[in-house]
């Protein structure tokens, strides 16, 4: 847990060294290019930690470049802009445009990171390529479409065709800017006798499609200087409302869980790494303490739950954690984080550096459900029928109130969630499955035994996914195609119009099944089945998907058992969540959820609970869990030495196994002889505070 190389734990931070803040993990991303980068790496570097950088490749403090300072000429028709003809601003900025990614912007980048490299950082992370759906207006991006399509720009919103072609090009643009900027780099690097590791931060798949957003996603397992992926995961995108069973509402785990399901597929199957993100705080700030804790452990243990990624961002910006006041349950008062609270973050930080656990075990077996989800989904996220300027239903970015936002009906993405809520209610292992990866990854479905798949809300990129889908199904996969050809999209220019009636078609010519046909089709080893619904019905009246999926499950020798309780065990640690209804939990377990790390002998879950154990019967190891990173542990016959780093002032508890009570130790202590666990209290010190026991 000491080895810093794996790297399995991080964060980012644009504030300067601070002893509050210093987290202890394995590296840090020293955020954003200005006067004090280079300060402020060298800073981190002296705490001991692995320094890498985090700048935005979509926007950031870019003005010398738009206003003409860098090269002479102003560059503001570079900005993103919407049909109204305004430029599209990064939060509550006034000059801190969403940038179009030309070949100048591009270089601009180029030239702005390069003095990066010979500050000595082990990698360089380009945060958020992001492209909104409601731009398109601006003069570069028209000159863009002219090269790109090889014909005159059409407004984005003025038909369906125009919408998704212009999220082509914007996936394009993005993709280019980033080959370009990495590739340079990691050349120059090279020539320099380093080597730089570039990575991609970036929002799932599921949001960036849920919140009108285009990005690169599939494309970044193409790009050959990309390492690696930060998936930017946490309450601020979780909490995002969605509908099943005919009810509107924030599903803060079960949308995490699917959102951390799809971001996986950035590198699964690649030598590529990948960090999930947790945010104890998230971008809103005016909830309270008690708010962002119950929502961060959601997101925690959603992650938990994919066991396939064990490298995790613990946070970003610690200094909002930690050195600002926000509001109390039942307060008008803003105070820093309360003791506990602090506590509780920091063990599940330092807990996660050994989730590389290869002992995997899930609670319920059962079938395992994939629900396709293709890039080209953010190429469809206009409905035809209104003006240019409104007809996203205004702008989402986790800071409005959704339940009130105009359009919040497009915002919901049900055509998605139809399909993926459904089966994760009935405590399946559902997963959502990037599409595109079947035509280049052969091992891209091993893990799902049945896939469901529509082209109401997305299309497939090439027919070559129908023939790697065809041939998955040869071999014993189970598909549901959902789909009743209503989507005005199946009417664009694409590989499949004047051929076929809809991508459909193809895709049932390829399995060599009839689309018309109901009920199950056997297709060699596998089964197919045509389902003619509309997928954002299954959002009002779910139970008729589920009997669908049952149904093909069994027919490939599954067995469907319902449960309400969806949990796996990674080694040691018992992660679980309730569904619905209750769930008893009986053994000896550390209570890893909670800041004084107390024992468990049985506890009821209640409907929406969870929780994150460490079974201590599981093996003898004597370090059980810590609020601090433990360094240089020794142990001989009587005495027990080490080092317990953590923030400056946070209370600090940590849980040691000894089969007898202790003779000394010098600091605050407790001991219980029934379960054989030492409890340690003591404030933190990034330095590390000294700990003798003597036994």
């Amino acid at each position: 847990m000491t080895d810093k190389a794996r790297e399995a734990t991080g964060f980012q931070e644009q504030a300067a060294y601070d002893e509050s803040i210093d987290l202890r993990t394995d590296f840090v991303m020293v955020y954003g290019l200005n006067d004090t980068t280079a300060e402020r790496i060298g800073r981190w570097r002296e705490a001991g930690y692995r320094v890498h950088l985090m700048t935005g490749i979509s926007w950031g403090t870019y003005q010398d470049y738009l206003d003409g300072r860098w090269d002479g000429a102003e560059h503001w028709d570079d900005a993103q802009t919407a049909a109204d003809g305004k430029p599209i601003l990064h939060g509550e900025s006034t000059d801190i445009p969403y940038m179009v990614p030309t070949f100048g912007f591009t270089e601009y980048l180029v030239q702005k990171l390069r003095p990066i490299i010979g500050l000595g950082v082990e990698g360089i992370h380009l945060e958020e390529p992001e492209f909104w759906a409601r731009a398109g207006y601006s003069e570069s991006f028209k000159r863009e479409w002219q090269a790109f399509f090889k014909e005159p720009w059409q407004p984005p919103h003025s038909t369906p065709e125009a919408h998704y072609r212009s999220g082509q090009l914007k996936q394009h643009l993005l993709s280019r800017s980033l080959d370009r900027v990495t590739s340079v780099l990691r050349d120059e690097a090279l020539g320099l006798g380093r080597e730089v590791h570039f990575y991609v931060p970036t929002h799932s798949l599921l949001n960036y499609t849920q919140w009108q957003i285009i990005s690169p996603e599939s494309r970044l397992r193409t790009l050959p200087s990309i390492d690696g992926a930060i998936a930017q995961v946490w309450t601020g995108t979780s909490r995002t409302p969605n509908v099943y069973d005919g009810k509107v509402a924030e599903r803060t785990f079960e949308t995490a869980y699917l959102e951390y399901g799809i971001a996986q597929d950035l590198t699964r199957g690649t030598d590529r790494r990948m960090w999930f993100l947790h945010d104890p705080i998230e971008d809103h700030p005016d909830r309270t303490w008690e708010d962002y804790l119950a929502n961060y452990q959601r997101t925690l243990v959603a992650s938990l739950l994919h066991p396939g990624v064990s490298r995790y961002e613990v946070a970003p910006w610690p200094h909002r954690i930690f050195n600002r006041p926000y509001l109390r349950e039942g307060s008008t008062e803003r105070e820093l984080i309360p003791p506990d609270t602090a506590t509780s973050y920091l063990i599940a930080m330092n807990s996660l550096r050994d989730l590389d656990q290869p002992d995997v075990r899930w609670a319920h077996e059962g079938p395992r459900i994939g629900i396709a989800l293709s890039d080209t989904a953010m190429f469809q996220r206009w409905s035809p029928g209104g003006d240019g300027a409104h007809s996203n239903g205004g702008h989402y970015d986790g800071l409005q109130d959704a339940l009130a936002l105009e359009g919040r009906e497009q915002l919901h993405f049900s055509d998605f969630y139809g399909l993926a809520l459904p089966p994760l209610y009935e405590g399946q292992r559902v997963a959502p499955v990037q599409l595109e990866n079947v035509i280049d990854t052969p091992d891209a479905l091993d893990d799902t035994d049945v896939l469901v798949l529509s082209y109401e809300f997305q299309k497939p990129l090439a027919p070559g996914i129908h023939y790697a889908l065809a041939g998955w199904v040869n071999r014993g996969g189970s598909l549901l195609y959902v789909g009743n050809g209503a989507d005005p999209y199946h009417e664009i220019r694409s590989w499949w119009t004047g051929r076929y009636d809809t991508c459909a078609d193809h895709l049932a010519e390829a399995l060599g099944a009839d689309p018309t046909r109901d009920g199950i089709q056997p297709i060699g080893q596998g089964r197919v089945r045509f389902l003619a619904s509309r997928p954002a019905d299954f959002t009002e009246k779910p139970a008729e998907l589920v009997t669908a999926l049952r149904e093909l499950a069994e027919a490939g020798g599954h067995t469907w058992q319902p449960t309400n309780w969806l949990a796996v065990r990674r080694g040691p640690y018992l992660i679980g969540a309730v569904l619905d209804g209750t769930h008893v939990v009986e053994g000896t377990y550390l209570d890893l959820l909670d800041p004084r790390l107390g024992i468990v002998h049985r506890r009821e879950l209640g409907p929406g609970e969870l929780t994150w154990l460490r079974d201590l019967t599981y093996d003898d190891a004597p370090l059980l869990a810590s609020a601090g990173r433990i360094v240089d542990w020794h142990r001989d016959g009587s005495t027990i030495t080490f080092a317990c780093e953590a923030p400056r002032g946070v209370s600090v508890t940590t849980a040691l196994r000894l089969p007898t009570a202790p003779a000394a130790v010098n600091v605050d202590s407790h001991y219980d002889p029934q379960t054989q666990v030492l409890h340690l209290h003591h404030p933190g010190l990034p330095t590390g505070t000294p700990i003798t026991v003597t036994i």
